[in-house]
């Protein structure tokens, strides 16, 4: 069997403004800050170039500062501090649309997957608070792996983590680090976000590292922070806080998921089954 090295994994929490030009600057210091802790494999957060929840503003900033020319500048800091950057997600403009989109970028700054979120965050929280992501983004369709010299990694963003059954479908396609980078709201994040990371973790036997946002954002939104890195065995090794700018370091072993799952073989155990109405049961 093959023996993964091991992993140092860092997540840049910051505060995304409505200037994507400073949320560049923020994040390339925290990018520089993690790989000074030897991280080499550094997430951000969902909707890392820009938090702007009206949408008309949205498109002017990024017709002024395009998307592909941020990705293009990550691309530039992956290469230069040699680490594997795993970009939560963009706000990637389309003629009639947005995308909310996430890459991988190895160490040799090449993008080597993208996802784009299949399930938008379409909620009512209070009557003062509700959300509409499907009003301006269109979801994805397809779920996706990437080869890291850690193991493959699964790729989801944000409120994908309230859906199961698509890290389940991650983690037997051969995902042993799933991630989930986000901008919870401090509503849910407060009581949703530890018991949901940690039951992925848990259910699936793998890693996971979850950057999340964190304050009072200039569009009007307050997210959660304390990202998560956990390992395989639901243990919460790295944590951030509910502050804007830090870089959360924890070293994980990339073969714990194997013997994880050597010893409670969930996703082998798994069987197929079917609802019973109670008029079956006569």
């Amino acid at each position: 069997m093959t023996v993964l090295p091991p992993l140092r994994a860092a997540c840049v929490q910051f505060c995304a403004t409505t200037d994507i030009a400073e949320n560049l600057a923020q994040l390339s210091a925290g990018v520089a800050v993690a790989a000074k802790q030897g991280a080499q494999l550094v997430q951000l957060p969902e909707m890392a170039n820009l938090m702007q929840m009206d949408k008309v503003q949205a498109r002017v900033a990024l017709e002024n500062f395009s998307s592909a020319v941020f990705l293009d500048a990550l691309q530039e800091l992956a290469l230069h501090h040699g680490v594997w950057l795993h970009v939560g997600s963009l706000i990637i403009l389309r003629k009639a649309h947005f995308r909310n989109r996430g890459y991988v970028i190895d160490d040799k700054g090449r993008i080597c997957a993208k996802y784009d979120k299949i399930h938008l965050f379409d909620v009512d929280l209070a009557d003062s608070e509700s959300y509409r992501e499907s009003s301006a983004f269109r979801g994805g369709n397809k779920a996706v792996l990437v080869d890291t010299p850690w193991g493959k990694l699964g790729m989801t963003i944000c409120f994908d983590l309230r859906f199961g059954a698509l890290f389940r479908a991650l983690a037997k396609a051969g995902a042993t680090i799933l991630t989930a980078p986000s901008a919870f709201t401090a509503t849910t994040g407060a009581v949703h976000w530890h018991p949901l990371v940690c039951t992925r973790a848990i259910e699936n036997g793998a890693l996971m590292i979850a950057c999340c946002q964190g304050g009072d954002h200039a569009d009007g939104r307050k997210t959660y922070g304390h990202s998560l890195i956990v390992n395989a065995w639901g243990e919460v090794v790295g944590e951030g806080g509910s502050s804007r700018q830090q870089c959360v370091i924890a070293d994980l072993d990339p073969n714990q998921p194997a013997e994880v799952r050597r010893m409670i073989p969930t996703l082998a155990l798994e069987r197929p089954f079917h609802v019973a109405h109670c008029a079956e049961l006569s």
